[in-house]
């Protein structure tokens, strides 16, 4: 069960005529066309994203050191910040949850590299108990939002009286390749972005659920991961002596249109439901292309990719980030008791994640 979610952006702000503006300087003389690539920023479907650092240092040429101790201090800092929003988040909780009462971190993330991994350090500066215990992931990508919610979701049938974070760190521009003139690497220039989030998770049992302000939650029913084999060229990373460069097929929509489908249609079989019963569909918006053709395949109104769109709009693809954002607007605007909720995440793999929520009786 999904109790509380707490949210981190980084400092910097850039709207995305400001990105074009960047782009065109970085790519303009490695590219004859530029001006008719430069439109993918305004169809992008964004205004705004968010990032680690200020415009100008991506335009130095940071090495992968440079890139990646950022990461490191920063996604520290971020998650310490998301996990204290989401553990005395007044919205969800009418009391405030201590870090001595998690029993388990999940913590998610692909755009940098640390070990100790980011959680272990986090337990340094806020007091969790040293007995709590890490499940890293990473490599997921964008689906490693819905994934660590199915993973954490396992842990707590097993552990029905814990409680558990799932923590997710993305620094997607600390990944820009300054030196990479591709057009993989122009198109996440345009869609990509900075951002942190945490979720608290509860098993059945656990005594925090007295603690929710909210009128009904969000359990998951079923999760579903599937892998698309001999896919790892659709979407990654290539891994050089100057860090990671994305790897982005343009085949991304068509795959959605004609794999996922099938997927999301017998996954819900399985549970005897069907897509019109699905009063939220919680998408991961990798993209208006993608966001359209998960319309197309699971025959779903533009309306029910509408919050997905928003939180595009607002802040970019923060990859694994972005899904937990789309979770939280839904849970802000208001979700009825009985309703039913479909996550779902396309990541690196090629692969899917799916969960299946219903919304319970609260506390209130």
């Amino acid at each position: 069960m999904i109790l509380s979610i707490g949210k981190c952006l980084p400092p910097y702000c850039l709207e995305q005529k400001e990105a074009a503006s960047f782009a065109k300087k970085q790519f303009g003389q490695h590219f004859k066309d530029i001006e008719r690539l430069l439109p993918v920023f305004e169809s992008a479907g964004i205004d705004t994203r968010y990032f680690a650092m200020p415009l100008e240092w991506y335009s130095t040429g940071p090495t992968f050191e440079e890139k990646n101790e950022r990461y490191i201090t920063l996604a520290v800092e971020y998650a310490k910040k998301a996990v204290e929003d989401c553990l005395q988040n007044p919205f969800y909780l009418n009391e405030a949850v201590s870090c001595e009462d998690v029993d388990a971190i999940f913590f998610v993330s692909t755009t940098g590299i640390s070990t100790p991994s980011i959680e272990a350090r986090l337990m340094n500066v806020l007091p969790f108990s040293s007995h709590t215990k890490r499940i890293p992931i990473w490599g997921l990508g964008c689906a490693g939002g819905a994934s660590g919610i199915a993973r954490a979701h396992d842990y707590c049938l097993a552990h029905p009286e814990e409680a558990v974070l799932v923590i997710n760190v993305e620094l997607c521009s600390l990944t820009f390749q300054h030196g990479d003139f591709s057009k993989s690497n122009l198109i996440g220039t345009a869609l990509f972005a900075d951002g942190t989030s945490s979720v608290l998770m509860i098993g059945d049992q656990s005594p925090i659920k007295e603690r929710t302000n909210m009128n009904s939650l969000p359990k998951v029913i079923a999760t579903r991961s599937t892998l698309m084999k001999d896919s790892e060229g659709v979407m990654g990373w290539e891994v050089s002596n100057e860090g990671l460069h994305v790897v982005f097929s343009k085949s991304i929509p068509s795959i959605v249109a004609n794999w996922l489908e099938p997927n999301v249609l017998q996954f819900l079989s399985s549970l005897n439901k069907s897509t019109d019963e699905i009063d939220y569909f919680i998408a991961h918006p990798g993209g208006t292309k993608v966001l359209t053709a998960y319309e197309e395949a699971l025959n779903f109104s533009h309306a029910m990719t509408s919050v997905s769109r928003e939180v595009l709009r607002q802040y970019g693809n923060m990859s694994s980030v972005t899904v937990i954002y789309v979770l939280d607007q839904f849970l802000r605007n208001g979700c009825n008791e009985e309703d039913i909720g479909l996550m779902a995440a396309l990541g690196p793999g090629f692969c899917s994640e799916l969960v299946l929520l219903k919304w319970e009786k609260g506390g209130t």
